[in-house]
């Protein structure tokens, strides 16, 4: 194939190519030669279209190479690819004949060491804190005495029976445990299902969880990954049920840990977080009922020594009745005396009234009232002889003052009421027309004027200067 494409020797014929042609042969070459390469080199821009497939360039100090990440292959990519990231692609090259150039076409990819998932993780961290997410007045309190705990972990790991055990030891309570992946490609979404599942219950058939524990054992980087992811984060955040995450050991960090209500540094300190210990609660009640009643014997023997120290001071019942009996005995005593001196006082107030009642007294008292009476009635009726000719006067000048606001009075100064066969006042000509006959109050009398006569052909009576209608 070397053959064809070297160039000719002068006055030999060169091989002739179309572009499709030779850009086939550069294509097999290519991909003959590079269909498994791993190259090493940072992340610069990346595009996601709606198609799902993955664009970026990888790129060192002097060269940048154009990749593309199918679909089938995006979605299974454990760490999706930003920009800036140190990274290793594995891979095939091949070109790109629209465009006259090759790419590599991603099948793996993955960050080039610890550090590079350092630096992914610590850009995404400031990127969150940001938005406000990992802000201590978003952090809830874990309830006291939860009635039921939700565990987002591995149902067959040691971290669970560990959750388990210290519970027991410490408060029985329930337990509903979410199985979830704790690491690899399922873990992200499989824990942020857990927490939106726990916070969709209703409780009507399932218990709702007062506090939920996010848990899981030690591990790498890599292995602990799951919950640096973004959806992982923003479950947490979310969730109205307040959130402890024990992930790792105490030198293990992840950004659930900054999101969560409380971050416990193991699974087995997550739940001595969650709930009390019951013999401590049950000794403090315990002493809290002996104080209650060692408080409750004083205070009953300082308020009946109180009432001893009263009672010492309130006097004899004998001696509070003696002297309201001994008062009683001196009014009794007195009594009779007081009974005969009322009753004479009371003759003698008779005998001084029935004196005044003498008959010549009577008739100068009724003579006088008769007098009074007489002066009364004189003064009444010249009263009422000035009210009335006063109320005369009044009246007389309200019916001047009406004959001079009538129309009868504006009837003596030339003007006339035009009234209809009906009565009705006419006070326009077009309505004085349609009459059939006219009724003309003047001052002195009413005048009936009957149907008007057929006018003149060809003459109307907008043509009359006077605008007589008959």
């Amino acid at each position: 194939m070397s053959d064809l494409i070297d160039d000719p020797q002068p006055g030999q014929n060169a091989p002739e190519f179309s572009v499709s042609e030779i850009s086939g042969i550069v294509k097999r070459m290519i991909e003959g030669e590079f269909s498994h390469v791993r190259i090493r080199g940072e992340v610069g821009r990346v595009s996601r279209p709606a198609s799902g497939h993955l664009y970026l360039d990888l790129k060192d100090d002097r060269a940048v190479l154009a990749s593309v990440v199918w679909k089938g292959t995006a979605a299974r990519l454990r760490t999706p690819p930003e920009e800036g990231m140190e990274v290793v692609a594995t891979g095939r090259l091949t070109t790109f004949p629209g465009q006259s150039r090759y790419q590599l076409v991603i099948e793996d990819l993955a960050p080039a060491g610890v550090g590079a998932l350092m630096a992914m993780l610590e850009k995404r961290k400031q990127a969150l804190a940001k938005e406000g997410l990992f802000d201590q007045d978003r952090k809830r309190p874990i309830p006291y005495l939860p009635r039921v705990i939700g565990v987002v972990t591995s149902p067959s790991g040691a971290v669970i029976r560990d959750i388990l055990h210290r519970l027991r030891d410490r408060f029985p309570t329930t337990v509903l445990v979410w199985p979830a992946a704790v690491q690899g490609e399922k873990c992200a979404p499989e824990v942020s299902a857990g927490i939106a599942g726990f916070n969709a219950l209703d409780g009507s058939s399932i218990p709702r969880p007062d506090v939920l524990i996010v848990a899981r054992g030690g591990g790498s980087v890599e292995d602990l990954w799951g919950f640096n992811e973004e959806v992982v984060v923003r479950a947490v955040a979310a969730s109205a049920i307040p959130v402890i995450s024990a992930v790792g050991h105490e030198t293990d960090t992840t950004l659930v840990d900054f999101v969560s209500d409380v971050r416990a540094p193991t699974p087995t300190a997550a739940a001595e977080l969650a709930v009390p210990v019951r013999t401590e609660i049950i000794s403090t009640l315990a002493a809290l009922d002996e104080r209650r009643k060692r408080a409750a014997g004083q205070s009953i023997a300082l308020r009946r020594q109180r009432l001893r120290d009263l009672a010492r001071g309130l006097p004899k019942p004998g001696d509070l009745v003696a002297f309201h009996a001994q008062r009683l005995d001196m009014v009794a005593q007195r009594l009779p005396r007081a009974l005969n001196a009322f009753v004479a006082q009371g003759r003698a107030h008779l005998t001084t009234v029935g004196a005044s009642l003498r008959p010549t007294a009577v008739k100068q008292a009724v003579a006088q009232k008769s007098r009074d009476l007489a002066a009364m009635k004189a003064r009444f009726g010249q009263a009422a002889k000035s009210q009335v000719e006063r109320y005369q006067t009044r009246l007389a000048a309200l019916d001047r003052l009406r004959e001079t606001l009538g129309y009868k009075a504006t009837l003596s100064r030339g003007y006339a009421v035009v009234r209809g066969g009906d009565g009705t006042v006419l006070d326009t000509k077009a309505s004085a027309r349609k009459a059939t006959h006219l009724d003309i109050e003047f001052q002195d009398g009413r005048l009936a004027v009957g149907s008007s006569p057929k006018r003149s052909k060809g003459k109307s009576s907008d043509d009359d200067p006077q605008g007589n209608l008959f």
